[in-house]
C-alpha cells in the first residue's frame, strides 16, 4: 500500500492533480447545500481548499502556483469573450447611467479601502484581499496577489495574507449583499410594487398596424423610415386579402394591414406613423406563423458561414434580391432588430419570413449548418490566450508610479477576450463557442484556481480568524461589502428614481455576485435584475481586476 500512500502524501505531479480534483470535487458537492436558501455554489470549492490545507496537506508549490494561474487565465479569458459582444452596446443610451452607478459602488469601495487602511493599520495587501472578499471577486485577488508579486518579488506571505483575508471576508460578502437587498425592499416597496404592475418596455414586440394616415399614402417603405428615428422591420403585408413580403420599394397604400416588429417602447410612435394599431395578439407563444399564409413559411436559419461573419445585414441585400424578410434576430437567448447596420456573427440565428425556395436559398447562404456550431473554434482561444499574455506583460508607465504597471494574467486575458467576442467577426475571426462549451471552460478554469488558492491559505486560516485581527478583518470586510451597496442603491433610487429590480441587478452586477442575483431574482416575477446585472457586469468586471492592482501601485 506504500504506492497509495506516496500517491496521496509525497508532493508530485500526480499527487497534485489528485489533490485539486478531490478538493475540487468535495466543494462541488457542498455547494449545492442550501443554508436559508442561499448556497455558496462553486465558492465552496474555495474553502474544502482551505479546510485540505488546515489539515496539513501539503502540495508541490511550483504545480499549485501553475494550476492556480492557468485556472484563473482561462477563466477571465472566456469570461471577456462571454461579455464581449454586449460589452461595448452596454454603455450606451440607458447603460452609461447604470454604468456610472456601478462604477460609484466600485470607486466608493476603493475609497474605504484607503481610508479605512490609514484608520487601522491595517496593511494596504490585507485590506486589498478584504475588499476582494467583500465584492467576492476571485479574479480581482488573483490581478492583486501578481501585482504585489511585481511590486516585491520576495514578499510571498503578502500573497498567502491576502488570500487568508479574502477568504474571512467572503461569507459576509454574499450575505452583506442579499441583507443590502432585503433593506432596499423594505424601503422602496412602493417602487417595487409600480415595477410589478409595469412591463419591461425594451422587450421585442410583434404588433398589427391598418394604414390610416393619409400621409404616407403611395409612399414607399424606404421613404416612410427616413420620416422617423424609430426602428422596426414590416414582416408581412396584409392587401386584398393576400399576404405578401414588402421589399423597401413597396408602395404603401389605404387600408394595408402591416405587421411590424420593434421595441415595445415604440409601439406608440409607430401607431402614430401609420394610423391605427389592431386589437390581436401577435405576441402569444402557441402562434403557427406558417399557417398565416399557405405560400410563406417563417423559419429560423443560423449563422454558421465564415465570410458571413461580421458582415452588416443591409450589406447582404437579402430581402431585394430574394424576396425574404429578417424579423429578428437572436443573439445567445436574446432577440435583436433585425436592423441594416447589425453586424452578424456566427451562432447568430434569424427568424426569415418568405417563400421556401427562397428561405432556403438564404439558409444556404447564411450557413445553417448546425454541426458546426457544437464544435468550438479552439485556435481563437489558444490565439486569444497567447494574446492576453502577452498584453499581460507589458510594462505600462503611468504618471506618479515609479514601478510600470503589468495588467498581468488576469487583465490582459479579460481585455483581448473581451476585444476579439466585440470586434472578432469585423475581422472575420470566428470565436464563437456555444454557451454550455463557454460555461465549461469558465467553471473549469475558476474551480482550478479557487482549489488551489484554498489549499496554498488554508494552513494558517483558522488561527488567523479566531484572534482579535481576523475579528477586526470580519467586520472590516463587512463595511466593505454593505456600505457601498446601500449608499449607491439610496442614491440610485431616491435621485435617479431607478425602480427596485433594475437597482438591485445593478449592485448584483457591480459586486460580481451571482450568488446575491439568484435571490434577487426571488423577489421579483420579471427578469429585470438579470437585464440589469448582465448591462453593468462587463464594466465592472473589467474595473475590479484593474483597480486592485493600481491601487497597490498607487498607495505601496
Amino acid at each position: 500500500m506504500n504506492w497509495l500512500q506516496e500517491a496521496f502524501l509525497t508532493p508530485s505531479m500526480i499527487q497534485a492533480v489528485i489533490i485539486i480534483s478531490l478538493v475540487a470535487a468535495l466543494g462541488l458537492y457542498l455547494g449545492r447545500i442550501k443554508i436559508f436558501g442561499i448556497s455558496l455554489g462553486i465558492t465552496f470549492v474555495f474553502f474544502a481548499g482551505i479546510l485540505a490545507g488546515h489539515l496539513g496537506i501539503v502540495v508541490n508549490k511550483d504545480m499549485l502556483y501553475f494550476a492556480q494561474s492557468f485556472g484563473l487565465i482561462l477563466f477571465v479569458y472566456s469570461l471577456g469573450l462571454q461579455v464581449g459582444p454586449g460589452f461595448f452596446a452596454s454603455l450606451k443610451k440607458g447603460g452609461v447611467a447604470m454604468n456610472m452607478m456601478g462604477l460609484g459602488v466600485i470607486f466608493l469601495g476603493l475609497i474605504l479601502t484607503v481610508g479605512l487602511h490609514y484608520a487601522t493599520g491595517v496593511s494596504l495587501s490585507n485590506m486589498v484581499g478584504l475588499l476582494c472578499g467583500a465584492v467576492t471577486n476571485t479574479p480581482a485577488l488573483g490581478a492583486a496577489q501578481q501585482a504585489l508579486l511585481q511590486i516585491n518579488p520576495e514578499h510571498t506571505k503578502g500573497v498567502t495574507d491576502m488570500a487568508l483575508a479574502c477568504a474571512v471576508a467572503y461569507p459576509l460578502g454574499v450575505v452583506g449583499v442579499i441583507l443590502a437587498i432585503i433593506i432596499l425592499k423594505a424601503v422602496f416597496v412602493k417602487n417595487k410594487q409600480k415595477e410589478e404592475t409595469e412591463k419591461r418596455d425594451t422587450t421585442t414586440y410583434v404588433a398589427e398596424f391598418h394604414v390610416s394616415n393619409p400621409a404616407i399614402y403611395n409612399k414607399s417603405i424606404k421613404e416612410i423610415m427616413q420620416l422617423t428615428e424609430k426602428h422596426f422591420v414590416i414582416s408581412r403585408v396584409w392587401r386584398n386579402g393576400k399576404v405578401s413580403i414588402p421589399t423597401s420599394d413597396t408602395r404603401l397604400r389605404e387600408h394595408d394591414h402591416l405587421l411590424i416588429i420593434s421595441v415595445k417602447s415604440d409601439v406608440e410612435s409607430i401607431k402614430v406613423l401609420f394610423g391605427e394599431q389592431e386589437n390581436v395578439d401577435w405576441n402569444k407563444e402557441d402562434i403557427d406563423w406558417n399557417a398565416i399564409d399557405s405560400q410563406l413559411i417563417s423559419r429560423r436559419i443560423a449563422v454558421t458561414r465564415n465570410r458571413v461573419n461580421g458582415v452588416k445585414l443591409g450589406a447582404l441585400r437579402l430581402r431585394n434580391l430574394y424576396g425574404i424578410n429578417i424579423t429578428r434576430v437572436n443573439r445567445a437567448g436574446i432577440d435583436l432588430l433585425a436592423s441594416p447596420g447589425l453586424r452578424l456573427q456566427i451562432g447568430d440565428r434569424l427568424t426569415i419570413v418568405g417563400e421556401a425556395n427562397s428561405v432556403n436559398t438564404v439558409g444556404k447562404i447564411l450557413g445553417n449548418e448546425i454541426k458546426r456550431l457544437d464544435n468550438p473554434n479552439l485556435l481563437a482561444v489558444f490565439v486569444g490566450i497567447s494574446l492576453g499574455m502577452l498584453l499581460g506583460a507589458l510594462p505600462i508607465s503611468l504618471p506618479g508610479i515609479s514601478t510600470p504597471v503589468k495588467l498581468g494574467i488576469a487583465g490582459g486575458p479579460i481585455i483581448i477576450g473581451i476585444l476579439m467576442g466585440a470586434f472578432g467577426p469585423r475581422f472575420h475571426l470566428t470565436t464563437y463557442t456555444t454557451q454550455s462549451a463557454n460555461l465549461m471552460l469558465r467553471q473549469l478554469g475558476i474551480v482550478i484556481y479557487l482549489a488551489g488558492l484554498g489549499i496554498d491559505s488554508g494552513a494558517h486560516f483558522f488561527e488567523t480568524v479566531f484572534c482579535a485581527e481576523g475579528l477586526l478583518w470580519v467586520g472590516l470586510g463587512f463595511i466593505l461589502t454593505i456600505v457601498p451597496v446601500l449608499v449607491v442603491g439610496f442614491i440610485a433610487a431616491q435621485f435617479f428614481k431607478l425602480d427596485y429590480a433594475h437597482n438591485i441587478g445593478m449592485l448584483c452586477g457591480s459586486m460580481a455576485n451571482p450568488m446575491a442575483l439568484s435571490f434577487a431574482n426571488t423577489t421579483v416575477e420579471g427578469d429585470e435584475p438579470s437585464v440589469s446585472y448582465a448591462t453593468v457586469y462587463p464594466l465592472s468586471m473589467f474595473i475590479r481586476v484593474i483597480s486592485t492592482q493600481l491601487i497597490l501601485m498607487l498607495f505601496m
